[in-house]
């Protein structure tokens, strides 16, 4: 099952177990985060755009860097707070939040 469904131009961000999430079971808190990220990766080239995983630091926050059309849109923000990092900390409740290093929020 994928994370996200299409919708029009816009992705509604589904929360659905990623594929072969329960096999990480013994996977580090860094890899299951990266698992996530390189499911909705896709979605955000579709649009133009990419992200990257930058580091999971000592608090549990996740920094990444948005690239491409997602680091130049309006909606930046709502994609990163309302979808990257929703989804992730609905796997993950350990996480704190997600930041994009170079935006800085």
């Amino acid at each position: 099952m994928n994370i996200f469904h299409e919708s029009s131009s816009a992705f509604t961000f589904l929360l659905f177990l990623p594929p072969n999430f329960e096999d990480m079971e013994n996977a580090t808190l860094e890899q299951k985060v990266i698992s996530i990220i390189d499911q909705i990766r896709p979605y955000l080239v579709q649009d133009g755009g990419d992200i990257e995983f930058v580091e999971l630091t000592p608090e549990n926050v996740v920094k990444v860097r948005l690239q491409g059309a997602c680091g130049t849109c309006p909606h930046a923000k709502m994609t990163l707070k309302n979808g990257v990092e929703q989804t992730i900390k609905h796997y993950l409740p350990e996480i704190d939040h997600v930041e994009d290093i170079v935006l800085g929020f």
